[in-house]
This record gives C-alpha cells, structure tokens and sequence, in this order.
C-alpha cells in the first residue's frame, strides 16, 4: 500500500455520505458517491508520479488524483482549473501573470495557497520533460501577492499555457512539502476529485472519491468546467492481455476496458450490456529513432529506415479496417489551423533500393538495429513486425527485442540501449506538446535547423503566421527522420451499459461518471 501522510489517514476517518451532503461552489447540493468503477488498463503504471513521465497510462491515471492550473475543453481551449482566470500577457509576451483559484483544499485537507503552487511548479520545471522545456526559456518564476504566479521569461513562448494544461509531464499542483521532498514522490496528495487510497502494484490501484473538493466553475466540456466524483470508488486494474480486457468487459467484470485491438470490435459491437468506444482523432503512431547514440545517429541511416518502410503496410498490419486508421504524413490535416503538407510530400513511399543505396552511403555495414516494441499494445507490436520484415528485406540486420511497456518506457532513458522504438503519441492541438519535439525526449532530436525552426515557431502568437512557421518546422522533420511517423489511428475501448456520463476522450476521465 502505497504510504499516505498521517493528515491523510485522519481525514480518511471522517464519513463520506456525512461531508458530501456539503455544497458545490455553485451552490448545487452533492448526493453521496455510489458505487465502483472498474478500470482495466494496458498494465502496471511505471509510476505514480505525473511529472517525471510523458506515458499516458500515468496521466490517465493520476488526472484523477492531481490537478493542473489549466485544462482543455471539447474543442481543446484552454480553460482555467485551479488557475481562477486567463493568464495576463504582458511585457512583449515575456510575462505570464495567472491568478489563482481560492478555497482549493488538498487530500490532507490544508489549503492550497501560492507557495503550495511556486514549489509544484519549480518541481515540474526541475523534474519533467515538458518542464524542462520552460526551464530553458524561463528567466524567473515567483508568487505575486500569494494570489497569482507569474512567469517570466527570456523570450516570448506561446507553448506556456498548453504545457500547462497538459495531463502527462503535468504541472501539477501538489503541497510544498510533498513537492520540495528530495529523491521520487513518495507520497501523493494532490487537489482531484479522487484521492489514492491503495496501491498493490500488478493488482490494482484504488482511488476513493474526495469529499472535500471544490470543483472548477463552468459547464462540463472536455477535461474542464465541473467535475464531480460520482462513484465512491475508482480502481484501475492493471490487465496487459488484451483479451483478458475484453473477456472481462463482456462478463461485466470490468465496467471499462481500455485499449482494446481493433478486430474485437466486432465481439463488442450488438453484445448486451457492452458497447464499443471509439475516439477520433486519437493518436499518432510513431517509430522513434535514437539520435543520440548508435548507428541512427546518423541521419543519412535514419532517412534509409525511412525509405524501407511502408506506413499503409504497417497501419493494415496493426489495424486491418481503415475505419480505424488514416496513411497521412502531415501533423494537422485539412481545416485545422495548423494544416500543412510541407516535407510530407513524399511520405508513404517506401522504396527498398532506395533505401539500399542510402544505407551504402552512411557507411552501414550490417550492424544489428536495436528496436525495442511491446504485445501489451498489440498494434505497436504488429507494426514492428512489419517493419522488420521491410527492413530486413532492404538489407538491415534487426534485433527486434519484446519488452513489457514498463520495461520499455525505463529503458528508453537510456540511449546505450536501443536504436528505435515503437510507441504512440495522443493527438494534442499544440505542437510543442508532442514529445519528440523536446530535445531531451527519448530519441533526443536535438538539431541547430530544429531549433531554429522550433525557436521561431514557438515566439509566434499569430495564427496566420504560426501555420507557415509549423510548416517549416514539419518540413525539417521529415527531411531529418528523427522519427517516422506512421498516419494516424483511432481508439477501440468497450464500456458497460451500466456507465453513464462517459465521454470518449484520448484519455478516458471517469468523473462526472456513475454507475447505475
């Protein structure tokens, strides 16, 4: 059992039904929590700890547990969480003022207050990727008043705001204690709808509704506006086998099984007391490669890896039904404001002599590719066998090596262990927020024409000019191959009749959900 602060344990003796009969900010009377919501997920999270990992299995998690200043809507607008408004953009966009909410009460019932608020974020600015990424920009950061934080910084960054939004690498807020604590959080006490209460790894981690938070203003819409935990009991059970999900799901074991392979779909679809789940846009399928370290450091290799593959083979291979898959190179497609084809002109076109010819030119000579991959995301794992294949018929030699996702993701951080990688990345309106653009991501693209390209695109708040400046910066990457993205595809989850309020999203949120 995961280890809780003693100001925790008391205020776990206190009833329920007893405080939940208190009042939303709103003033809307609260019914008791009900119930229990059975999760199962992909496996065992690598951590509890949403700011040093970008996996989301852990933000859709902890999302539950700790909260950010901001958070997306449906249309993935930035609205305010425990922000209490827009951030105030001043000094030629250098100076960030965010006012911030009052009356929030944390899991061990003290009161977030603006120190609370300067220590989880100098934490996230220390400790997580997307952190890291504001760090390099960041002149200072301080409370103002005890009622705002501002940032200011070394040049103008319009990422800020979606970095802060974001669930996985979060900025969350979390007592000062708890975040100046040295060495890996230990205890977890955030400001969500859910507080943990258990933790057996392998077997489940239980999360019990909150009875004493205070919900953001505004109507549901996304992951912001109201939030209310309905069910008394939240438990995610980790489940790699995926036909264990969806055996589970059907017996009504589990009342939400998620990442499911596309070909159960059928089982799901006309089964009663199921229904099938899909969310669309949902992610983006990426093989990474090692820029830093091994024979992909070289670019001229990376560009014959790209030549050997066929994105429409591998999407088949993992997918089968084109409902749930798209072969497009460009990031944003048509009618998005950053809609661009520049670089992807070529994409899709896999050419084995072309790739031959390539591979001669940067010197390889037969060296094992290292690619690391995973069944417990059955698709990234037929995608690589596809690629194996490809590549092995274009003449490379390939140690296809199959982890447990845990594994996978600790080992990623090391650049002496790998040369590629199957993995995906959820579909986010904000460039800057897909991990491969930060240099200290794993695969560490890291280029003097990325930076430059990312630099200008990232001091532009203009829409009209921000898609031209995306433009050169996804033209940058398809010419450099740091990563070979592979289309895009859609998500298959079932969940139980019994569920209502559940509302697809790229990672699923369960409150505003009861269980009838």
């Amino acid at each position: 059992m995961t280890s809780l602060r003693p100001r925790l344990l008391a205020a776990a003796s206190l009833s329920v039904a007893l405080t939940f009969a208190g009042t939303l900010m709103t003033g809307t009377v609260l019914a008791a929590p009900t119930g229990v919501m059975t999760v199962a997920t992909i496996g065992e999270p690598p951590s509890l700890d949403p700011m040093s990992t970008t996996a989301d299995l852990v933000g859709t998690i902890t999302q539950h547990v700790f909260e950010t200043l901001y958070a997306f809507d449906a249309n993935w607008t930035l609205k305010p969480l425990l922000a209490a408004g827009e951030p105030e953009v001043s000094g030629e966009g250098k100076v960030w003022t965010i006012p911030l909410r009052s009356g929030v009460t944390f899991h061990d019932g003290s009161a977030m207050t603006g120190d609370d608020v300067l220590a989880s974020v100098k934490r996230w600015l220390a400790v997580s990727p997307r952190g890291k990424t504001v760090a390099a920009v960041l002149e200072e950061v301080s409370v103002v008043d005890g009622k705002a934080l501002r940032f200011t910084l070394k040049k103008p960054f319009s990422p800020l705001g979606s970095l802060l939004a974001f669930n996985n690498g979060a900025a969350v807020m979390m007592p000062k204690a708890q975040a100046e604590a040295e060495g890996p959080l230990k205890t977890f006490i955030g400001t969500g709808p859910f507080r943990l209460i258990e933790h057996k790894p392998d077997q489940y981690i239980r999360l019990e509704a909150f009875a004493g938070y205070t919900s953001p203003a505004g109507e549901a819409s996304g992951y912001a506006g109201k939030r209310e935990a309905k069910v008394a009991e939240l438990r995610f059970v980790p489940t790699p086998n995926a036909v264990t999900r969806l055996e589970g799901a059907l017996s009504g074991q589990f009342l939400y099984a998620d990442a499911l392979p596309t070909e159960m779909k059928s089982r799901i679809t006309g089964k009663p007391g199921v229904k099938p789940v899909v969310v669309k846009p949902f992610a983006w399928p990426f093989m990474i490669m090692n820029n830093k370290e091994g024979s992909l450091a070289n670019a001229t290799l990376r560009r014959a890896i790209q030549s050997a593959l066929s994105p429409e083979d591998m999407l088949m291979a993992a997918f089968g039904d084109p409902e749930f898959f798209a072969v497009t190179g460009p990031f944003y497609g048509k009618g998005a404001a950053l809609a661009s084809t520049k670089g992807a002109e070529s994409f899709g076109t896999a050419d084995a002599n072309k790739a031959k010819v390539l591979a001669k030119g940067a010197g390889y000579t037969g060296e094992p590719i290292r690619i690391m991959t995973s069944t417990q995301y059955d698709f990234l794992y037929k995608m690589s066998l596809v690629a194996q294949q490809q590549l092995e018929e274009a003449g490379f030699k390939v140690d296809l090596q199959v982890l447990d996702w845990a594994t996978l993701v600790q080992r990623r951080n090391d650049p002496k262990q790998w040369d590629a990688l199957f993995t995906y990345h959820t579909f986010v309106p904000e460039p800057s927020l897909i991990t491969i653009m930060n240099p200290a991501y794993a695969g560490w693209w890291d280029t003097p024409e990325k930076t430059a390209a990312l630099d200008a695109f990232n001091s532009d708040a203009n829409p009209s000019t921000r898609s031209v400046l995306w433009g050169n910066l996804q033209d940058v990457f398809f010419k450099q191959a740091p990563t070979l993205k592979i289309g895009e595809f859609y998500s298959l989850a079932a969940a139980s009749d019994k569920v209502d309020g559940l509302n697809p999203a790229p990672w699923p949120y369960f409150w505003n959900v009861s269980v009838k």
